[in-house]
């Protein structure tokens, strides 16, 4: 008996449990025995069982020899993912509520009168049902269509055995489409977890950049304090001598302008015998200090720092010149070239000692 057809009212209590009991594969009631997925949707257990077997064409089924871990299994309602054990869709729980529901509902429906006008009538005779299909024209029809009408040459069936025969059709094109979208979720999946890896793979790779980088600049600033350490030290030492020779230049002047003064003194002194006392030896002290000096001196060009200069251009050019891939490769072809060189000088010297 079809139970939709005794449904034609909107709004009806009962059309609208009928929804409810509706399985999303087959598009019919749900038949027992009805099972519920973790995610608390329902499906029939022999629909459940067709998308299984889509999705895991390798599972052996129930009842083999074969021990399986079990499958993937997706709701086709909320497309949540189920892990089965062996036992596949056999393994999940019956929703005996569900199954009570439906059997009450079809009570109720079998015990009500079939409504007016709820099967579909002929348009072109208006008293009589639909109850054959044109297979010729693929279209359902009334025998007096068939009879007089326009169907009259056309081959037709049972309406009851093509309505079977499409909705097998039907339910493994639906089954063949959820095992589609299926395998496509799975390239989804594939898809995610390859950018997950990706965004990890390249973060590894920037962290290792940046300690190489930092190791160079760690390099670059040990060497730095090196040389300038160099050049502080030259400037202290230079400098230190520089100092001394201007002390005891100036210690020199010092004396010599005392000298000065006191010859001066004497000079200014009235009484000859007084003068002469102090005057030779005065004489004898500014005759040996007017000689020159006889202190150090520093040469031509003491205060230049330009044996400091670095040449750095080659090393600016290898910078530059970093890249992925190019420091192995460099390495290895130097390698070859001093074994391939090594070789030649090797067959040249037995080519000469046996001539």
């Amino acid at each position: 008996m079809d139970y939709k057809s005794s449904l034609i009212q909107d709004g009806n209590p009962m059309e609208n449990l009928e929804k409810q009991l509706i399985c999303p594969i087959c598009l019919e009631m749900f038949t027992k025995p009805v099972v519920i997925l973790p995610c608390q949707h329902n499906l029939c257990r022999k629909c459940a069982n067709d998308i299984f077997q889509a999705a895991n064409p390798y599972w052996t089924g129930r009842g083999s020899s074969v021990s399986m871990s079990g499958g993937r299994f997706r709701c086709p309602t909320c497309r949540h993912e189920v892990i089965m054990d062996r036992h596949g869709v056999y393994g999940l729980q019956r929703n005996l509520l569900v199954e009570n529901i439906i059997d009450i509902y079809k009570q109720e429906c079998s015990s009500r009168p079939l409504q007016k006008g709820s099967h579909p009538m002929c348009k072109e005779h208006e008293d009589e049902k639909i109850n054959i299909y044109c297979l010729t024209c693929e279209v359902p029809t009334c025998s007096m269509c068939k009879v007089f009408g326009v169907h009259k040459a056309c081959e037709v069936a049972p309406l009851q055995s093509v309505f079977q025969g499409q909705k097998i059709e039907l339910n493994n094109c639906i089954s063949m489409l959820v095992a589609g979208n299926d395998r496509v979720q799975t390239i989804i999946t594939q898809l995610e977890d390859s950018c997950r890896v990706t965004k990890e793979n390249s973060h590894q790779v920037k962290e290792e950049l940046s300690q190489k980088f930092d190791t160079l600049y760690a390099i670059l600033d040990e060497k730095k304090s090196e040389l300038l350490q160099r050049i502080t030290q030259e400037q202290e030492e230079k400098l230190s001598f520089i100092e001394a020779l201007i002390q005891q230049y100036q210690e020199q002047l010092d004396k010599s302008t005392k000298l000065v003064e006191t010859a001066i003194q004497s000079l200014d002194e009235p009484g000859g015998a007084t003068f002469l006392l102090t005057a030779k030896q005065l004489i004898k002290s500014i005759v040996e200090a007017s000689k020159g000096c006889q202190l150090g001196k520093t040469e031509q060009g003491f205060e230049n720092m330009d044996f400091f200069t670095l040449n750095l251009e080659h090393i600016a050019d290898a910078l530059r010149a970093i890249d992925f891939g190019t420091g192995k490769d460099e390495e290895e072809e130097e390698f070859i070239e001093e074994e391939d060189q090594e070789e030649e000088g090797s067959t040249e010297g037995k080519e000469e000692g046996h001539q």
